[in-house]
């Protein structure tokens, strides 16, 4: 596999993936199966639950910190905005990219959306080839370009 060159080592990108539609978690699975850069993809199915695993409570408490989060809005329990609020205003969470990665294309969720700093918006595809191109991409982009920050680090 090969690994990302802004990479400083070689231990895989974690991603969270918080996402109730079990179709999208499979086709995201498949997608990141074949990528480029060696990842581990956890996934919650609501909101409470992300937040539990961002803050490694419960079952949660030996899970790595993400690298990145793929953030559905439409979620039970507690909707992707109010999960999106929360990392953006806790300062141990906020550095991590969030993908807000919906079905809507409602004008407001997307403002709303970078009010609450998301890091990019990306509306869903209903097609499953085009769907796997979006992965696909957020791939390309998020792990081979973009340079993450390293959990080890204490950024203050």
């Amino acid at each position: 596999m090969a690994l990302n060159v802004n990479r400083n080592d070689s231990r895989p990108i974690e991603i969270l993936l918080v996402e109730d539609n079990l179709g999208d978690v499979r086709l995201t699975k498949e997608a990141l199966k074949e990528a480029k850069i060696l990842n581990n993809l956890s996934v919650v199915e609501d909101g409470v639950e992300a937040i539990a695993y961002l803050h490694q409570e419960g079952k949660y408490n030996t899970v790595c910190r993400p690298d990145l989060i793929l953030l559905d809005l439409n979620l039970p329990r507690k909707d992707g905005r109010e999960v999106l609020e929360i990392i953006k205003t806790d300062s141990e969470l906020k550095c991590i990219p969030v993908v807000v990665l919906t079905t809507s294309e409602a004008e407001q969720d997307i403002l709303k959306a970078y009010d609450l700093h998301a890091n990019c918006y990306i509306t869903k595809p209903v097609n499953l080839q085009q769907f796997m191109s979006v992965i696909k991409s957020i791939e390309d982009f998020w792990l081979s370009i973009v340079r993450l920050p390293r959990q080890e680090v204490d950024i203050f």
